[in-house]
């Protein structure tokens, strides 16, 4: 059987090094055989991938991109924490937050780009509950937002 991190290696994907905390708080939590993690943001070495709003100075794509981006560092967090990504036994609920304009209504769609990805990393136990949820203004000004609790 595949393992999650050789899957990530199919995908040409490396798990990154977990970004320091910008403020006070862990990158996780963990609370019995749940795992929390923080709010990731679309950092890849050190760049946030976008800013701004979807509607507005943010495409859909670019949006999607940021998604699967936070959901790779938030694995990267669950690693750091639990040693190895086969200790995942379901990931439970996917929480995205979307910096966008009144008139974006695509939230769902730029959230696939985290769902799709822990669909393809972790197979069936990547399946998961979630939320979509346009807001006004992220940290950083980044357009995109993830939050991740997986069962181990």
């Amino acid at each position: 059987m595949t393992t999650p991190e050789e899957k990530l290696a199919e995908l040409g994907l490396t798990v990154p090094v977990v970004a320091p905390p910008v403020a006070a708080y862990q990158p996780t939590s963990r609370s019995g055989n749940l795992v929390f993690t923080a709010g990731q943001l679309p950092s890849r070495d050190g760049t946030m991938l976008a800013t701004g709003k979807l509607g507005d100075a943010v495409s859909e794509e670019q949006g999607y991109a940021c998604a699967r981006q936070c959901a790779l560092n938030a694995i990267a967090a669950i690693k750091a924490e639990i040693g190895e990504l086969s200790e995942v036994k379901r990931v439970v609920k996917v929480v995205v937050f979307v910096a966008s304009t009144p008139e974006f209504t695509a939230q769902p769609k730029v959230a696939n780009g985290a769902s799709e990805l822990l669909g393809e990393v972790f197979g069936e136990a990547g399946k998961h509950a979630r939320s979509a949820v346009g807001v006004s203004v992220l940290p950083l000004d980044v357009p995109v937002e993830v939050e991740l609790v997986v069962e181990v």
